[in-house]
């Protein structure tokens, strides 16, 4: 698609829509166009949005996946495909959506591993590791995610007067640029309380300002990779798995609310999920848990 013909100009609007209208991420954004690009080269310079039928996508998803593509990344091109089809529709530029005709790839349900509350506490209880490169900081990154149930993504965005410290409340901007209020636990809220000083005594060394909570030891915003990195580095020195990343301890704020008898809904609001039913993967990761308790220790089980 080098010129800009009637086929690419439907995808750049269809993307400026993404943008304006939806609020998607830039992440976001690029996905869609990445897919959308990738069916334009397969379906060739001859494309017409208005003649595009289900064979014709299920060709392109297979194609893909002889090229070796996952499962996973096979359903999102297929979503892409539907989403686009489905603006083109109430645009009016096409009369139905011919993915809608295709099923989605049968993706296999894998439940996250979350470390358990005992993990956790003697993770959080105890000194953080030497390889804590700002202790205070990486203390409260660590009540955040795990103590508010936050994204990665929600915790580098948050700001200094996102903070309701009379009611003891932080505004989370979550997917879609929607915000809610989250609890600051008291945990969460001490760790804040000693790690401020020590932030505000970097900027002034570098001579910098910055009204993002997290920074580096450069008085820099942390990025969403540098906490992953932040957070692998400290479990793994902690003895729990090397596949521990921030969505984990997100994963670990839903299970342990469950386990402890908080309410489906309640969690909902609190994680920001827009449906029910993806809360409700809580509910199958702890029957999970249950049932490998059982094969573990009953002696029928044996």
């Amino acid at each position: 698609m080098s010129s800009k013909s009637a086929t690419e100009t439907r995808v750049i609007e269809f993307l400026a829509c993404l943008r304006s209208q939806r609020n998607a991420s830039e992440h976001t954004v690029t996905a869609y166009e990445k897919d959308l690009r990738k069916f334009c080269d397969y379906a060739g310079k001859e494309l017409d949005w208005r003649r595009v039928e289900h064979q014709q996508i299920r060709g392109f998803l297979a194609e893909l996946m002889g090229n070796g593509l996952s499962k996973p990344s096979l359903a999102r091109a297929l979503a892409s495909l539907r989403s686009f089809f489905r603006w083109m529709a109430r645009e009016g530029h096409v009369q139905q959506n011919p993915a809608a005709l295709v099923s989605t790839p049968k993706l296999p349900k894998k439940l996250p591993r979350v470390p358990t509350m005992e993990q956790m506490n003697g993770l959080l209880d105890s000194r953080l590791p030497e390889n804590a490169a700002f202790p205070a900081r990486d203390r409260a990154i660590f009540e955040l995610l795990y103590g508010c149930g936050l994204r990665n993504s929600e915790l580098v965005g948050i700001q200094l007067d996102d903070f309701g410290w009379s009611n003891e409340v932080i505004r989370v901007r979550g997917k879609g640029k929607k915000e809610r209020l989250v609890p600051l636990g008291d945990a969460a809220a001490v760790a804040l309380r000693a790690y401020l000083p020590e932030r505000q005594r970097i900027l002034d060394v570098v001579k910098r300002s910055s009204s993002a909570l997290l920074i580096n030891l450069r008085g820099g915003s942390l990025t969403t990779r540098s906490v992953g990195r932040i957070v692998k580095s400290i479990a793994v020195a902690r003895g729990l798995s090397s596949d521990v990343h921030p969505h984990t301890l997100r994963h670990a704020f839903g299970t342990h609310m469950l386990e402890e008898g908080a309410d489906l809904r309640a969690i909902q609001e609190l994680l920001g999920h827009e449906r029910l039913s993806t809360t409700q993967r809580y509910t199958q990761l702890t029957s999970a848990q249950i049932t490998r308790v059982y094969d573990e220790t009953h002696p029928k089980a044996k």
